[in-house]
């Protein structure tokens, strides 16, 4: 009996893996952003150009099987140079040593067309583990798009330089607001 039942469930098993197809991110339909609190009084957006990501993902149950995302830490595009370097010099993203920053997704549980995406996020070689909300999952044919957004402290990534402001708190918030969209084709 207990064969019987190994052999079933290594069958649902893999039926399951075999239902989720290979997708390839459309880069031209997709943005990988932050936000960041400036001077505690407005936000800043930016954005990172270039990357990559391998994703599996079954339409039939709306479920990821495999997220797994490199981006070039170089690409980062706030619309201002002056920022943008001092984002890539070491006391942000230290592009030159780290040029790459990683999320490697570890579980997904769907809520309907969203859900709970739990993985690791590695910055400056420091990788934590992270929560992110999927939401807007939609399917048309050989596509799917999603959205994806959490928070992080950049402070959990050495991420640490700030300065105090003269009327009290700091230039730069420590939390940080992810939000991805992705568009993607079956491979």
């Amino acid at each position: 009996m207990k064969i019987l039942s190994k052999i079933a469930s290594g069958m649902i098993l893999s039926t399951g893996l075999l239902m989720a197809a290979s997708y390839s991110v459309d880069n031209a339909h997709s943005n990988v952003g932050f936000t960041v609190k400036h001077m505690m009084v407005t936000n800043v957006h930016g954005k990172f150009t270039s990357y990559d990501a391998k994703v599996e993902f079954d339409d039939a149950t709306k479920t990821f099987k495999k997220l797994v995302t490199n981006i070039d830490t170089k690409s980062i595009d706030t619309g201002i140079e002056k920022r943008d370097n001092h984002l890539r010099s070491d006391d942000f993203f230290a592009v030159e040593k780290f040029p790459k920053m990683t999320f490697e997704m570890t579980s997904y549980k769907a809520d309907g067309d969203d859900g709970k995406m739990t993985g690791n996020l590695t910055i400056r070689g420091i990788t934590k583990p992270v929560v992110l909300e999927v939401e807007d999952i939609a399917i048309l044919g050989d596509k799917v798009g999603f959205s994806i957004e959490g928070k992080i402290n950049r402070q959990d990534f050495d991420l640490k330089w700030n300065k105090a402001i003269e009327l009290g708190g700091v230039a730069v918030s420590d939390e940080v607001k992810i939000k991805v969209d992705i568009e993607a084709k079956k491979q």
